[in-house]
Formats: C-alpha cells, sequence, structure tokens
C-alpha cells in the first residue's frame, strides 16, 4: 500500500485527484494539507501547516499554489519524501528551487500530468526540428475562466520545447494588442483564452507557405490529470535524488 499526503487536497484537482485515489486499491491517503482545513469533510486529517503534519507518508501529490512551494520543498527534504508536483504558474525562481531540492530528494514535476500532452510534447519538437524555420509558429490555449494563470504553464512548456529545439532562437510574443507591425519571423506567438469550464485545450499551428500544420490536444475532463499524478508517484517510488519528467515516465 502506498501511502499518500496530498497537497491543496481541497482544491478542483485536489478534489479530483482524492476521488481518483480512493478508486485505487493500491492507494491509501493519510493526510491532506489545505489553506483552509474545515472547507469539507473529508476520510483524513487535513492541516492547514505542512509541517503540522502528524502522519508519515511514501509520498506527497502536489496540486496547490505557488505560494505553497518552499514549505513543500522544505517539508519534502527535511522528512526525506519524495513528491509529485503538479502545480501550474512556477517562476523561474521557483524552478530553480525545484531542481536544486532534487538534489537531495527524489521530485517529479510536470505543469501538465497529461499523457496525450506529453506526447504533443514530443510532436511539436519533432515538427519545429522538421519545419521550424520555415514556419510561422502559433501556440493558443484555452482554460475554464477561474485558472488564475495566463498563459498556462502547458502553453510554456510547449513553447520552450520548440525553442529548445530550434537552438533558442526564438522569442515569446504574448498576444499582439497594440502592436502595430508585421510578425517577425524569430516569434512564437501565445495567446490565452478563459472561459466557461473549458477544461483545457492546446492548439500548436506550424504555419509556412502554402502549408499549415497544427497539433492539438483537448481535455474532455481534469481526471487524465490525476491520474497522471498517480502513475507519477507510482514511479517516483524507489527512485534516487533528482529531477524527473513525464518523459522520464513514458520512457520507463
Amino acid at each position: 500500500m502506498l501511502n499518500i499526503i496530498v497537497n491543496g487536497c481541497h482544491g478542483k484537482m485536489g478534489q479530483v485527484l482524492v476521488k481518483q485515489i480512493e478508486h485505487d486499491d493500491e492507494l491509501n491517503i493519510v493526510a491532506g494539507i489545505d489553506t483552509e482545513p474545515e472547507k469539507i469533510k473529508m476520510s483524513f486529517p487535513v492541516y492547514k501547516n505542512i509541517f503540522d503534519l502528524k502522519e508519515k507518508a511514501h509520498i506527497v501529490i502536489d496540486f496547490s499554489s505557488p505560494k505553497a512551494i518552499n514549505d513543500l520543498l522544505d517539508y519534502g527534504i527535511k522528512t526525506n519524501t519524495p513528491l509529485v508536483i503538479a502545480t501550474t504558474g512556477m517562476s523561474p525562481e521557483d524552478m530553480e528551487n525545484i531542481k536544486n531540492a532534487s538534489r537531495s530528494i527524489p521530485i517529479f514535476y510536470s505543469s501538465n500530468m497529461s499523457v496525450g500532452i506529453n506526447i504533443i510534447l514530443a510532436l511539436v519538437q519533432m515538427a519545429a526540428k522538421t519545419i521550424g524555420d520555415l514556419a510561422d509558429i502559433e501556440i493558443i490555449e484555452k482554460h475554464h475562466n477561474l485558472k488564475v494563470d495566463a498563459p498556462s504553464g502547458t502553453a510554456y512548456s510547449i513553447a520552450d520545447k520548440i525553442n529548445e529545439a530550434l537552438n533558442h532562437s526564438k522569442e515569446y510574443v504574448f498576444g499582439r494588442h497594440s502592436y502595430t507591425e508585421k510578425r517577425k519571423e524569430n516569434e512564437i506567438g501565445i495567446h490565452a483564452i478563459r472561459g466557461g469550464t473549458i477544461v483545457g485545450e492546446h492548439s500548436v499551428i506550424f504555419a509556412s507557405e502554402d502549408e499549415t500544420i497544427e497539433i492539438s490536444h483537448s481535455a474532455s475532463s481534469k481526471n487524465i490529470f490525476a491520474l497522471g499524478a498517480i502513475r507519477a508517484a507510482k514511479f517516483l517510488i524507489g527512485k534516487a535524488p533528482g529531477f524527473y519528467s513525464m518523459r522520464d515516465l513514458m520512457d520507463n
């Protein structure tokens, strides 16, 4: 039995994760962390502060907020507990802190836990290597009206994978409001749409002369993200300290 602490257990994704874990006979939630511990009655104890935890677990799965990342990393290092971090909206400083902490404990990080999205990441990198210098590249992402970060972490990951394939020769342009000049060849346009209950959609357009290639992914429910995080948790158990990603899981 794999004992799990859910960080951000009362959030939308935290609730989806809890339900998916409860359907898995190999998993057990021993405790949760949330800024509003009394908000929802759970079958396990919920704490406001991660350092108040009395229970021990094999791993922490995090669907919370970038504001909680430093306490999470400190807890993981002090208790030698592996971490699966699925929270989006991380700053470059947050990512540096995560990578530094991964020298002491195993950490699995992905801005999107969907296996499908990570296949998309591989496909866009392949396309960029083949036609990236010949095409105008645009990324469009759509999410529900409650999502607070924009563009999405996944949109950034897609842009980074494309830019990596093109020797970091591209500059990111976010929307084009107030632009009064034509598109530059070295741009990757990134556009965010927020509305309704859209779970998550990402499209990448490679538009060249007389030909357009579009690679897209659409999520029908949040379950895919929870199931991906669970797969990541099972994958991480027994691993040496290090920074792991969905590519490591998919290549395993």
